[in-house]
């Protein structure tokens, strides 16, 4: 990966998975659906916050199902975050 997230930035590949409804129908990641609010941390910036919260590199978020600027990038849907917008490191 070449992009480098600036100042207090992170950039997070958001996890995606096939959904299964309760009769047994397989809903692929196609078909239009709620944003999934997980990722996996890909860059972090240098910025004085973000070092707080101690984030490396494959780390599993969670963030606003809204939140961050989505970037595609060599075909990869990849999010930017700020420090802010992540809730919880998923362990």
């Amino acid at each position: 990966m070449s992009l480098k997230p600036l100042g207090d930035r992170i950039l997070v590949k958001p996890l995606t998975e096939e959904e299964t409804t309760k009769s047994g129908i397989v809903l692929p990641d196609t078909v239009d659906k709620e944003k999934k609010a997980e990722g996996e941390v890909m860059g972090i910036g240098d910025g004085e916050d973000i070092k707080k919260l101690g984030l490396v590199e494959g780390d599993k978020v969670l963030f606003g199902q809204y939140s961050g600027e989505d970037v595609k990038y060599e075909d990869d849907e990849l999010k930017f975050l700020k420090y802010d917008e992540v809730l919880a490191v998923v362990k």
